[in-house]
């Protein structure tokens, strides 16, 4: 498979980027011993829009990797998507999937990005419970309610999800040798040989 990593990470307030750099780089082993061609991009190192098209064009998978700053993805994610996906008319979309001969086409339908899928790693400061337990914060409503705005950009360009990965409690709590090993063991189950 080809597997294109985002790395998100952005070290910014309190946050050194040291926990998604090392994520990102336990992704890019294990995937590697898996088999997988990966290439990837550190957003916050600069992109050309060009350059990043032809990886997305190329890739079956895309992994994103970043930390969960008020509840999404920090500003320079969502900068990359704005500036490289709008520019991805006619290789990830064609339009919104409307047509004026054919009434039954649907908002959404417009993806060209049927053979791809994608996956979210994020960390948080918040524990797992306060996403589990519906007398917390997230109402049990989980990580993947709170980025339900990624999953319906994905699903615009016509892509499959493939299963969240988080780790929480990453300030008060973290364990950092637990999240490698359960992120590594979450990597063999989701693109291991079955």
């Amino acid at each position: 498979m080809k597997i294109y990593l985002i790395n998100g990470a952005k070290e910014f307030g309190s946050s050194s980027r040291r926990l998604n750099d090392t994520l990102h780089n336990k992704a890019k082993d294990t995937l590697n011993k898996l088999g997988h061609e990966i290439r990837e991009v550190l957003v916050d190192k600069g992109y050309n829009v060009s350059e990043q098209l032809e990886n997305l064009k190329w890739a079956d998978c895309f992994i994103y990797q970043f930390p969960a700053w008020w509840m999404s993805e920090p500003w320079i994610v969502k900068k990359y998507i704005d500036e490289v996906y709008l520019q991805g008319y006619g290789i990830l979309f064609s339009g919104d999937g409307r047509s004026k001969e054919d009434k039954s086409k649907k908002y959404g339908s417009g993806g060209l990005a049927q053979n791809k899928s994608y996956m979210l790693c994020s960390t948080w400061n918040a524990p797992l419970v306060a996403f589990e337990d519906k007398n917390e914060f997230f109402e049990a409503k989980g990580v993947d309610y709170v980025f339900a705005h990624l999953h319906k950009a994905h699903e615009f360009m016509g892509m499959r999800p493939l299963p969240s990965f988080s780790c929480n409690d990453v300030v008060k709590n973290p364990q950092i040798q637990v999240y490698l090993s359960d992120y590594e063991a979450h990597l063999q189950k989701v693109f291991g040989e079955n």
